[in-house]
Parts: C-alpha cells; sequence; structure tokens
C-alpha cells in the first residue's frame, strides 16, 4: 500500500469548510503539538472523522483533540476545553497534570501551575496495560506494552464516567489504572487516541504497530468507498 500525504493547515479549515476539505481523504492524523494555534480546525477534523466513519488516528494532542470534539458534541459540554488552551473552562477535560507515579524512579511526581516548565513533562517510557479485544489489544497483540511520553497534559478522570456512557473506550491505562492512555469510539471502523508518541518507537522497515493498523484501516475505508 502506497500512503500519498495530504497535509492540511488546521488554521485554514473550519465548520464550513472540513468537509471539503476531508472529503479526499481516507484518514486523519492528528499528531503531537503545543499551543492554541490551529486547535479548532484540529477539533473539526475530529469531528467529521468521528461522524462519517473515517480512520482517525491522534497522537498526543491528537488525543486531547478528539477528547474535546466528544465532550462538546457528544455530551453537551459546549465550552469543553483543555487548560493547555483555556485556564478558565468550566469543562477542563484535559486538564495539567498534577502528579503521576513515575515507575523509572519508584517516585511519585508532582507538579502545579507554579512549577518551571523546564523538566515538567512526563517524559520517557511508561507501562501500559491494554483492554482485551479492543482496537489497541488487536494492533499489538499483547496485553502489556511500553510506550515513550512526552506530555504536561491528560485526561482529566473526573469524567471518564460519562465518557464511558456515551460510548468512549479506554483500550490503555498506566500499571495503577491511574492515566488513560488509549482512547477507542464504539461503532466506529478505527478511532483512536493515544497519550504516547508511538512515532518514537516506528522504523521504516519495521512500522509501529498502531501505524500499521491505521493504514491498513485507511485502505479498507478507501476501498469500502469505492
Amino acid at each position: 500500500c502506497r500512503s500519498n500525504l495530504l497535509f492540511v493547515d488546521s488554521e485554514s479549515i473550519d465548520p464550513e469548510s472540513c468537509s471539503g476539505v476531508l472529503s479526499q481523504v481516507d484518514g486523519i492524523l492528528v499528531p503531537g503539538g503545543f499551543g492554541s494555534r490551529g486547535i479548532e480546525g484540529k477539533i473539526c477534523a475530529a469531528r467529521y472523522a468521528r461522524e462519517n466513519n473515517v480512520p482517525y488516528f491522534g497522537i498526543c494532542l491528537g488525543l486531547h483533540i478528539a477528547v474535546i470534539e466528544f465532550a462538546r458534541h457528544v455530551l453537551g459540554m459546549e465550552s469543553a476545553n483543555s487548560q493547555e488552551f483555556d485556564k478558565t473552562t468550566p469543562y477542563p477535560v484535559i486538564y495539567l497534570m498534577l502528579e503521576w507515579y513515575d515507575e523509572k524512579t519508584d517516585t511519585i511526581q508532582k507538579r502545579d501551575e507554579t512549577s518551571d516548565k523546564g523538566g515538567t513533562m512526563r517524559l520517557g517510557a511508561y507501562s501500559c496495560r491494554l483492554k482485551e479485544g479492543t482496537l489497541a489489544h488487536q494492533a499489538y497483540d499483547v496485553l502489556e506494552i511500553s510506550e515513550r511520553h512526552r506530555h504536561r497534559y491528560e485526561f482529566n478522570n473526573l469524567y471518564k464516567d460519562g465518557f464511558i456512557e456515551k460510548g468512549m473506550i479506554v483500550s490503555g491505562v498506566s500499571p495503577s489504572g491511574e492515566l488513560v492512555e488509549i482512547i477507542e469510539f464504539k461503532d466506529h471502523p478505527w478511532f483512536l487516541g493515544c497519550q504516547f508518541h508511538p512515532e518514537f518507537k516506528s522504523r521504516p522497515m519495521e512500522p509501529h504497530p498502531l501505524f500499521r493498523e491505521f493504514i491498513r484501516a485507511s485502505l479498507e475505508n478507501r476501498q469500502r468507498v469505492k
């Protein structure tokens, strides 16, 4: 399978133009990043993928985007956002990580708004436990994995039950069960967001399982549409 890439400037799309741009693609990938630039366009892309059964792969920020979109348009939280983009949002479905277990040092890492940004991210390889029968499990074919991270914002567990009730699947969590690592959506051919960075462990001749399965799903979508 040959991949033909279409790079889309997320600042150039909005709810009116999104479908015209994205109707020509077979899969949508929203990669990692920082800052508020182009966020609303990315949310439009995630909504288009979810509502039109287009394979979606969200990496780190791409997971955050999918969560915000789902909160706004499925859970009815119109002003839902990440604290990275809106510190006063009444629905901080993505929030600044305050503490987490560091398995490399066997310590609890703590952060707050006053912490220096330098060195405050959750960095490096961490274990993740997968839910059996999910897209993630099918891709890896094991129930425990290790992936590399680089982030300081995280899914807010205060909203987890509401998301699950409306169709979100938490298919990967930290060993403690406290941190959401992978999400999927029910009744969608292939929609997956991961908190880690699979590109750090992918090679041209040895593609990462999630990239491989995203490409497979995009190819199947192309064949189905045709």
